[in-house]
């Protein structure tokens, strides 16, 4: 049967991977991204976050069988501060009710293996308070720093893992039937990492950081895959998981820690 879903970031990398999967399995998919989708908003901005909403419900005529929160950023900048999390966090809790006519709705994000490194604690906590204007002006203090902008990929997105595991066991997500999950991604080939991943090079560099011992980088269309059943009728009891497609580096990172 044929289920209609909400994709951010459909325009390129997972997102438009993830919206080309679904489609081809006769599914109706609502591509949101900047330009280039069905609906395109800015989800660093509040207006866009609104606009999603109304543009949403406009488009699917009020119902919704998934929401597939895939949007984010890898620059160093507030921008992906805005995105990645509270972008994230607006598209979930925004699109929630339009889930309300499902007979099986589903929410998955993307967070990153990068949510296994050392956050921010400043960043951090102003994230899961959820107090935009302290991150944002955390964000602008560590893009400013040589040292330090690297962080705020790593945190916005433990971040988002953080949040999922506090929300998806409480009566609006677990209590109305929606099992709400992420996927962490290791290295995936996308516009988002081409300029990591250009030479033999910067891929050897790129893996000593983030090791993946199993088939190594890998193609957006992978983790699709993870994305589509995920959001599926066949995953009715995952919840508040953050399942790692990452080629092996949560296990040579944790070892076996479980959590």
């Amino acid at each position: 049967m044929s289920r209609t879903y909400v994709i951010t970031g459909a325009a390129s990398g997972i997102g438009r991977s993830t919206a080309e999967l679904l489609t081809e399995r006769g599914n109706r998919v609502i591509g949101v991204d900047i330009h280039n989708a069905d609906v395109n908003v800015d989800l660093s901005t509040a207006e866009g976050r609104t606009d999603l909403v109304t543009q949403v419900a406009d488009a699917s005529g009020g119902t919704i069988d998934a929401i597939i929160a895939n949007a984010g950023l890898a620059s160093p900048t507030v921008a992906t501060v805005a995105v990645n999390f509270f972008g994230a966090v607006a598209t979930l809790e925004g699109l929630r009710p339009l889930l309300s006519g499902s007979s099986a709705p589903r929410a998955v994000t993307t967070a990153s293996m990068a949510s296994l490194f050392p956050a921010d604690k400043v960043l951090l906590d102003a994230l899961l308070a959820g107090d935009e204007p302290a991150a944002l002006a955390r964000g602008a203090e560590l893009a400013d720093s040589p040292e330090l902008s690297a962080q705020i990929y790593g945190t916005t997105k433990q971040a988002l893992a953080k949040w999922v595991r506090r929300n998806a066991a409480t009566e609006p997500w677990a209590g109305a039937g929606v099992p709400l999950n992420a996927i962490a991604p290791g290295v995936v080939a996308t516009p988002m990492t081409a300029d990591l991943t250009d030479s033999e090079e910067a891929r050897k560099a790129l893996l000593q950081q983030v090791p993946m011992p199993l088939n190594g980088i890998f193609e957006p269309r992978d983790v699709a895959y993870l994305l589509a059943w995920l959001s599926s009728e066949e995953n009715a009891h995952l919840c508040g998981q953050v399942v790692f497609i990452d080629g092996g580096s949560d296990v040579v990172i944790r070892g076996d820690s479980t959590w």
